[in-house]
């Protein structure tokens, strides 16, 4: 390697918001976190921890280090599960020092054609869920004609499309409801209203899991909740803002804000956990934006994962068994749920009142599935050896049902279940929910 002459500057973070050096200051370099995380445990790299990866920030910030392709691998390498910011016992908050690289990456560290190509491709269809429509048509084929089974069994072609393949293989099921899902742009509480709240219904979560936006609306509604659904919503920026495309996210967190500006709603509900974290992150997202910072403060402050929503007013209405014996459910902990939004006990505590049924708690509860919005994608390996390690844990609590809280993580589970040859139900914690309230028995 040839160095450069002593007098040309190391080229590092630019001017444009880098990682605070008081936050990486912070890290006093114990290492529990590496065991916490998923990068780590697979990679084996100190670089592929949050404190290898802080002490790069560090070098970068005091120019002793650039931002090369070798270093930007190391940044790439993280999930953004959150882990090692509820593990570490000095508080340090990674997660605002690895939101801060993500955009000095995509600014500052040319990407290879290939690399370009699956970015932009996600950055333009998955934020969108009318392109993502428009699609259907051809997926609905895709899959009908016997394509997907072709793919998701070639060697061939995943030797040679990787992140492609692993893109193909996530695809769930397009059904019907797929096509068109008409929701009204209020639906009124059952009973006496308790509360006016609004949904946001998410892009994925719209289009191939629309069974778990029906079944919030009817828990809600049952529970003394007027549903608002404003049809000038979109994306909640959690992908763009996750891979480090501020303009994007930024341009969607607004839209997001003015969609629900005049509803006059007491909270607005979020079923999915990556979009929740990043509903409530907007304060950050658009806190050097005059017009838009204090509102995105009373947006954030209005915000409720659906769950947790539920256990602060209480569920009034009558539960009744999901089957006619005990049932075993496990709770898959969706990391920007547990480690993003610190919400844990609540679903456990929703899942508690269905009479009959018995949570399980599988081992290494806390760890990634390898999901992470599009980081399976992106890193399928890495992906790949977690989703794998999720599911054996999953299995070994002997459950009859998975109950999954966000569809990234049921699109990364129900391809590892698959791969396995295993055959479990999964269903979002509020389709079971759901049921019990309908009197719908599940055959486990």
């Amino acid at each position: 390697m040839v160095e450069p002459p002593i007098d040309t500057p190391i080229k590092g973070f630019d001017s444009n918001q880098p990682p605070q050096q008081n936050l990486i200051d912070a890290c006093v370099h114990c290492g529990f976190c590496l065991s916490t995380c998923p990068s780590y445990r697979v990679i084996g790299k100190e670089t592929d921890s949050p404190r290898g990866r802080i002490y790069l920030m560090n070098d970068i910030n005091q120019g002793n280090a650039a931002l090369t392709p070798s270093i930007t691998q190391h940044f790439d390498s993280c999930l953004g599960c959150l882990a090692c910011v509820t593990t570490c016992p000095s508080g340090v908050q990674y997660d605002q020092l690895i939101a801060a690289v993500r955009p000095q990456v995509e600014r500052n560290q040319p990407r290879s054609l290939a690399d370009r190509a699956i970015r932009t491709l996600i950055f333009n269809l998955f934020p969108y869920p009318r392109r993502l429509r428009s699609l259907l048509p051809l997926l609905w084929l895709y899959q009908k004609v016997g394509l997907q089974t072709l793919v998701q069994t070639s060697d061939f072609l995943q030797k040679i499309f990787p992140r492609l393949t692993t893109m193909a293989s996530i695809l769930p099921n397009v059904t019907l409801d797929s096509f068109h899902e008409q929701l009204p742009d209020v639906i009124p509480a059952q009973g006496e209203r308790r509360y006016r709240v609004g949904l946001v219904l998410g892009c994925v979560q719209q289009l191939f899991f629309s069974s778990v936006n029906q079944a919030t609306i009817r828990v809600l509604t049952a529970n003394g909740c007027e549903v608002v659904i404003p049809k000038s919503q979109g994306c909640c920026a959690a992908l763009p803002a996750h891979q480090g495309q501020v303009t994007q996210a930024q341009t969607l967190a607004r839209q997001m804000i003015d969609s629900f500006a005049d509803t006059h709603v007491d909270a607005v509900i979020i079923n999915a956990a990556g979009c929740g974290h990043t509903l409530k992150e907007y304060h950050h997202i658009l806190e050097e934006d005059a017009d838009y910072r204090e509102q995105a403060k009373q947006f954030v402050a209005k915000v409720r994962d659906v769950q947790e929503f539920l256990m602060e007013i209480g569920i009034t209405t009558e539960l009744s068994p999901l089957t006619d014996q005990e049932l075993k459910i496990v709770y898959q902990d969706a990391c920007h749920l547990l480690h993003g939004q610190k919400i844990s006990a609540q679903p456990r505590q929703m899942l508690r009142q269905i009479p009959g049924v018995r949570l399980q708690e599988p081992r290494d509860a806390a760890l990634c599935c390898g999901s992470a919005g599009v980081y399976n994608m992106l890193q399928p390996e890495v992906a790949n050896q977690l989703g794998q390690q999720k599911i054996e844990n999953l299995l070994k609590t002997g459950a009859a049902v998975i109950a999954s809280p966000n569809p990234g993580c049921s699109l990364q589970i129900a391809k590892h279940l698959r791969l396995q040859g295993q055959q479990i139900q999964l269903m979002h914690p509020i389709e079971l929910l759901d049921y019990s309230i309908r009197d719908i028995k599940l055959d486990p």
